[in-house]
Parts: C-alpha cells; structure tokens; sequence
C-alpha cells in the first residue's frame, strides 16, 4: 500500500475538511482545485467534459473551469484541444491511467520515473507547457480529465494517486451541481421563479402579492416552498442561490 507523503497527508486532511458542506457553486470548487494545483507544483489547472457522450463522431471536450488568465484562456485552451483532444477522447473510452507530456522547452515527461508504468506518455514537445490529465469516468455523462500544466512538472507516486483521487471528487460534484440545478429547474414553478425574482428586487410579500394578484398568505406560500425546493435555510439564501443558479438576475 502506497504511503503518502507529509505534504500529501496533510493537504488531504484539508480536503477531507472542505469536503463536509456540500458544494452549492462551481466557485466552490477553485479553492480545492488551487491546493490540487499547488500539490502538483504546477501552475495553472484546468476541468474539461465530454459533451456529447454516447455518439462518437460529435464528442468533444468542454472547458468548464480553469484559471489560464483571461488573455491566455481562450488560446491555452484551444491550443491543448488541438494537440490532444483528440487522443483524450479515445483515451478515456479504453483507460482511466494519466496522461503526461512534456512541452517543448521540459527536458523529461512529467510523473516520476518510478511510476512510469501507471502513466501514458503522449508526444512530447508539442505544446510550450508540460502537463498531466487526470481522466474520470462516471459513466454516460459526468466523464472528462482534470488537468494540471506547469514546467517540469515531476509529482511523485503518492501525489499522483491523491491527485487522481481528487479529481474524481471534482467530477462528481461538478455532475451533482448540474443534477441538482436541472431538479430544481424541473420542480420550481412559474409563480415560485415570479415570486423569488421579485422578493430579490427587494419587494416585501405585500408589493409581490399586489404585483401578482396574489394574497400574502399565497405570496409566502409560493416563497417558502422554492426555499425549501432550492434547499436553503431561508428565504435570503434561496435568493441567492436561485440567482447563482441563473434561475433570476
């Protein structure tokens, strides 16, 4: 059994502790993706999914979160897509091992060298940067990598299994976000959407009720359900998590 390393051991321990609420955003997930990324000493991370699962010839992969910098997003992104994308998509059909490469200024591929079997080299000096993609298969939606870049990125065994590890719970909970989202989206009704965006715009229940036609008693009926629907503890925090959801502005 592999034993981590004190920098892994107590980074997890970290992990374990923010892992204990649940995660209502994706902004939740950049702070676990920032110590990921400090664990890998890499210097930028990056979570891509595969749209279109289930017809080959349409599947491509989505950048969902990354921190490149505004500037250098769009073209990191597309230069990465354009070097291996096509390769990732075959890779995660038929394997769920790391993917390394190294760019063109690294002298050695990414991953020790002791760990060499339970990583899958891609061709070298392609891109300026070195990286590693952690693949995460969920099953028909969810699937997609995890991808830390820097320069000579060189993570021992036990890093690259935390890192691993981690990534799945990523995935996981960037899928429960999108499930929970479509739930409450399928259950919130016209009236509850109507009677949030309004007590957002910062209307008691009498200027809702007036507005909708509605009585009071109707007006808190109609709130309280969507709070309860949107699990939050009040009415505040339906609000806003119904904006950060898109469901109102």
């Amino acid at each position: 059994m592999v034993q981590l390393s004190n920098r892994a051991a107590a980074s997890t321990e970290h992990i374990r502790s923010v892992r204990v609420n649940r995660v209502s955003s994706r902004s939740d997930l950049f702070p676990r993706l920032v110590a990921m990324q400090k664990l890998a000493d890499a210097k930028n991370f990056a979570v891509y999914r595969v749209s279109g699962s289930g017809i080959p010839t349409k599947q491509r992969l989505v950048c969902e979160l990354e921190n490149w910098g505004s500037s250098a997003a769009p073209a990191s992104s597309k230069a990465f897509i354009d070097a291996y994308g096509d390769v990732l998509l075959d890779h995660i059909e038929k394997s769920v091992l790391p993917l390394s490469w190294a760019g063109g200024h690294d002298k050695a591929t990414p991953g020790s060298a002791d760990f060499g079997s339970f990583l899958i080299r891609l061709k070298d000096g392609i891109l300026p940067f070195s990286g590693i993609a952690f693949p995460v298969r969920l099953g028909a939606t969810g699937n997609g990598y995890v991808v830390f870049t820097g320069d000579d990125l060189d993570p021992g065994c036990d890093i690259l299994l935390e890192l691993h590890g981690r990534s799945c719970h990523i995935m996981i909970d960037l899928l429960s976000l999108d499930e929970r989202r479509a739930a409450a989206a399928a259950a919130l009704s016209e009236r509850e959407i109507a009677c949030l965006q309004l007590a957002g715009d910062g209307r008691i229940s009498e200027e809702i009720a007036d507005k909708l036609g509605l009585s009071v008693h109707t007006v808190n009926a109609y709130l309280g359900s969507a709070t309860i629907k949107l699990d939050s503890v009040n009415r505040i925090q339906a609000i806003a998590k119904a904006i950060r959801l898109g469901y109102i502005s």
